[in-house]
């Protein structure tokens, strides 16, 4: 099996707009696809400065909810809000966004995501299929609640009575962690031992090119020696751009991509290629 490269964003804040002025530039100069998903009140905010840079074939945009807040319970990010707010959540972050760009919104990630993404939430589950959603990413962590997110593959939502809803997992760092660009601590979320220790650091990174080396390229490696139908990597816009402001590490990530002979796309398109 070839394994499919997408790119993703979890585009949350209003410091995310001079961000993905950037990292749109380096996506054109690539003809790289990704998948854009947005806060419904971050693109409200700002929507046509964002139809203007992603209205195009390239991108994917789909539903970061509606305001970030939790369909379930995390310990880093807070307990789920109330039941009328997390139908709000799910369905007012899909209009948002199909009323901003006039497609079909096909996708959704929970804020923050969880170990086991929306296992045994059916009334969380129920609401997605009824907005009309075809797939969910919402497993990006690792065993309780760890970092990084281990290569898991899709999988349909059958065992909790959604057969046509997919499953469909990021992987590795959440990079904001890796950088010290959050609340968060390395020594609070490590599993040990660890699945794969070549992507534990010493210390939080410090360039662009360590981040490639720790995350990135042994992600997309291991999904290639394993026969993984895509990898795809957790990234926020606003993290990247306080980080590294030229965007080098895209710039030598999708470099890599293109020396592997990787083919690019969306989510959607994995979610294409999963019902084929």
């Amino acid at each position: 099996m070839t394994t499919l490269y997408v790119a993703a964003y979890d585009t949350e804040t209003p410091e995310c707009l001079p961000a993905v002025r950037k990292i749109v530039e380096v996506h054109r100069r690539y003809d790289m696809p990704a998948t854009f998903f947005v806060v419904g009140k971050t693109l409200e905010a700002d929507s046509t400065d964002y139809r203007e840079l992603l209205d195009d074939s390239l991108f994917e945009i789909a539903s970061h909810t509606y305001s970030h807040k939790m369909l379930r319970g995390h310990p880093f990010c807070g307990p789920a809000a109330p039941k009328r707010k997390i139908r709000e959540e799910i369905f007012l972050g899909k209009t948002v966004v199909e009323r901003s760009f006039n497609r079909p919104c096909h996708g959704i990630r929970p804020g923050c995501g969880f170990p086991d993404g929306l296992s045994d939430t059916p009334d969380v589950l129920h609401l997605i299929r009824e907005a009309g959603f075809h797939y969910i990413s919402s497993m990006l962590w690792g065993p309780d609640f760890t970092m990084p997110a281990p290569l898991n593959r899709p999988f349909t939502y059958y065992a909790d009575g959604f057969p046509e809803l997919w499953e469909l997992p990021g992987h590795g760092w959440h990079e904001n962690v890796l950088k010290g660009n959050t609340r968060l601590e390395l020594r609070r979320i490590l599993l040990f031992p660890p699945l794969m220790p070549e992507t534990i650091p010493d210390t939080y990174v410090r360039t662009p090119e360590e981040e490639h080396a720790i995350n990135n390229k042994p992600f997309i490696n291991k999904s290639i020696a394993d026969g993984m139908p895509y990898v795809s990597l957790i990234w926020h816009p606003w993290s990247l751009n306080s980080f590294d402001p030229t965007m080098r590490m895209l710039n030598i990530t999708f470099k890599y991509v293109r020396e592997r002979c990787m083919p690019a796309g969306s989510f959607s398109d994995v979610l294409s290629l999963l019902s084929s």
